[in-house]
């Protein structure tokens, strides 16, 4: 495996993957690598023969007070996990590289992305719609895959996609877990061994509200309290439990009925942590039996 940090570098790579017939895969990360995202390094390679997988802490994503400045990075670490997982080429650019001195432009992103996350930080998703749009010009076409852990990010991203007609097929992974349920995730290394015990509410609010979903409930009021009643007791705030459309990312009332594919998506607070994890009824195993551990 080669790193590479030039974007004419990663460009001349897929280009020349491309003209020896090869399959280029594509999977975006900010680093911290773990085997959430060797399993999407995992998945390209078995949609494709040549990937590229990218390290880079996108600044525009982050909102003022949020965590840019202590974001994990461990590029030595990161290579290593990459290449163990069959990684083809690693693109870790700098600041710089991305977003060199004049650049203006962003990509405005719209319905998809404004509520949940997109309510909760603002010009998030334009700067995560902007970054991996540079990253599907520069490496052109190819199969990029996105965790679902991430679920109203992939859907940003596939609309963005259809929207401007980019050469790109994007593939939603299914969420790696910890044995106990907890989503992997690069801020999980943020808590101490009591806040993870916390966390784990997390998966057993889903869980709840899963099994109220297999035994008929379909009122999203009801859906999201059988969720909140893990989590209230456990964390420290809550910033949503939502259930929404699972393609539009759009909520439902509280009064709903949930008819149609449906998400329901948390974001919590745990000794300053943000965590998100998500769901989707009768498609995604729920992540803890009812009444597992606590």
């Amino acid at each position: 495996m080669r790193t590479v940090s030039s974007v004419d570098e990663l460009r001349q790579a897929c280009d020349h993957a491309r003209a020896n017939g090869q399959r280029v895969g594509l999977v975006p990360t900010m680093g911290a690598l773990h085997a959430g995202h060797a399993a999407l390094i995992e998945e390209a390679c078995w949609r494709s023969s040549f990937v590229v997988a990218s390290v880079f802490v996108n600044p525009t994503q982050f909102g003022p007070t949020e965590d840019l400045a202590k974001y994990p990075r461990s590029l030595a670490a990161d290579q290593a996990i990459a290449e163990a997982a069959g990684c083809s080429l690693l693109f870790a650019p700098t600041e710089a590289a991305m977003y060199p001195p004049g650049e203006e432009t962003r990509v405005r992103v719209g319905a998809t992305a404004s509520a949940l996350c997109g309510e909760q930080r603002p010009r998030h998703f334009e700067g995560v719609a902007t970054v991996v749009a540079k990253l599907f010009a520069i490496a052109g076409p190819c199969c990029a895959c996105f965790g679902k852990k991430d679920y109203q990010q992939l859907k940003v991203i596939t609309r963005m996609t259809k929207d401007l007609f980019l050469p790109v097929e994007v593939v939603g992974v299914p969420t790696v877990r910890e044995a106990d349920g907890l989503a992997l995730s690069s801020r999980n290394r943020y808590l101490s061994s009591e806040s993870r015990a916390r966390a784990l509410a997390i998966s057993r609010g889903l869980a709840a509200a899963a099994a109220a979903f297999t035994q008929g409930e379909r009122s999203a009021g009801k859906l999201e309290a059988a969720c909140r009643a893990e989590l209230e007791p456990a964390v420290d705030s809550i910033d949503y439990v939502t259930v929404a459309d699972a393609e539009t990312v759009v909520p439902f009332a509280a009064d709903a009925a949930v008819i149609d594919r449906a998400v329901i998506a948390v974001a919590v607070r745990v000794a300053g942590t943000r965590l998100i994890d998500n769901l989707v009824f009768g498609e995604d195993p729920a992540p803890l039996p009812t009444g597992g551990p606590t």
